[in-house]
């Protein structure tokens, strides 16, 4: 079994009644609960990232001074310890191997940006634990499933994006990010869930 299952950011502040949140983002988080409820066998690991950013400074520029562009500046969100910050109610951690936090004072749109309490990234989890297939759910289409996605594939793994496993900011930018995944090599699919 060389398989991971990535979870990428479903959180408070990603789901509906968040800052940034998304329509199906508590959709999707309980549709990743069933998936793992059944399938979590399935995975060596199973990894999920947040959002972890700083709540007294700007995050290297991420936070808006002003009016976010929602292209390079947002409104505050996923601040560390916060309601925003945590995993969407929808979301049953129990199955999650490993926990990484990204952000942390600086703008971190890839679950390859993150890394344990301890300190270690997904990079060395994947070596250390031999995965070469890589599965990725989660929130935003657009932004951090994309972007992890993309990562994923640069480190030389063989992806898989569930496409009813996620949701985006937008039905158009989702959908040019999803064909930009395909485009790069990985399968989509629907998890069945």
């Amino acid at each position: 079994m060389t398989r991971a299952l990535f979870i990428v950011d479903v959180q408070n502040d990603f789901t509906e009644r968040g800052a940034l949140g998304v329509v199906g983002g508590d959709a999707v988080a309980e549709r990743i609960t069933r998936f793992l409820r059944a399938h979590a066998g399935d995975y060596r690991i199973v990894v999920a990232s947040r959002d972890w950013h700083d709540g007294d400074n700007d995050n290297g520029g991420h936070f808006a001074s002003g009016e976010p562009d929602f292209i390079d500046t947002w409104p505050v969100h996923c601040v560390a310890g916060t309601y925003g910050a945590e995993y969407d109610e929808g979301f049953d951690t129990a199955a999650v191997t490993h926990h990484l936090k990204k952000g942390q004072g600086r703008p971190a749109y890839s679950l390859f940006e993150g890394v344990t309490d301890e300190g270690t990234t997904a990079s060395q989890l994947l070596e250390q634990h031999g995965i070469i297939d890589i599965d990725v759910a989660g929130l935003t289409t657009d932004y951090c499933v994309r972007q992890s996605a993309l990562d994923a594939i640069e480190h030389g793994r063989r992806v898989r994006v569930f496409t009813d496993l996620v949701a985006g900011v937008h039905p158009d930018s989702s959908q040019r990010a999803l064909a930009e995944i395909a485009h790069a090599g990985a399968v989509l699919a629907e998890s069945g869930a």
